[in-house]
């Protein structure tokens, strides 16, 4: 399967999520989003990308993922699960140890700022021109909204903001490209 492929797969599981979400009165959302410090509330920290609390809630989400998903799939399928997953696993440890207690967080968002962070820095990890241009547009079309969304808002979890953040970067940063060329070995 390809990058994108994906990238409207994972899509397609949030929709159809929600609409069972929606039938289900929101159990899903209440049931299985990240309960900070709370073992059962460790599920969340992989199914919560996939839960949302609206359909307008989903569509904020969807339409960013897209488009940065999107970018991340022109690298394969393997990229964007890879970095997916780190960026869900940080972005949902992190908020399941910072978040204050009695909330729950579920959304995309955290993902969202996951791949914006990754494709920001990557050029900077992989010392490529077209990467860090690519970063500098991601920058000026996003990089508002992402700031806004790190000031602590009632009913929206920064922490997950944050989080997801550092997951893109250290998603970046550990899936940089190596050299393909060997050093040549000294014949003694």
């Amino acid at each position: 399967m390809g990058g994108a492929e994906t990238v409207f797969a994972l899509l397609a599981v949030m929709w159809a999520v929600e609409l069972v979400n929606s039938v289900d009165h929101d159990d899903l959302s209440n049931d299985y989003g990240i309960v900070p410090r709370q073992l059962d509330g460790l599920r969340g920290v992989v199914l919560s990308p996939f839960l949302h609390v609206s359909w307008a809630h989903l569509i904020g989400n969807s339409v960013p993922f897209a488009v940065l998903g999107l970018m991340i799939a022109f690298a394969g399928s393997r990229r964007v699960i890879a970095v997916t997953v780190i960026v869900a696993l940080v972005a949902g440890i992190g908020t399941w140890l910072s978040s204050p207690s009695n909330s729950d967080t579920v959304g995309a968002s955290g993902v969202v700022f996951g791949y914006a962070a990754y494709l920001v820095t990557r050029g900077f990890f992989n010392r490529r021109i077209a990467e860090l241009a690519v970063g500098v547009i991601v920058a000026a079309l996003f990089g508002g909204a992402l700031l806004v969304s790190l000031v602590p808002h009632a009913g929206i979890s920064w922490e997950d903001h944050v989080f997801g953040a550092l997951g893109g970067v250290l998603a970046a940063r550990s899936l940089r490209l190596r050299d393909r060329v060997q050093p040549a070995r000294a014949l003694t």
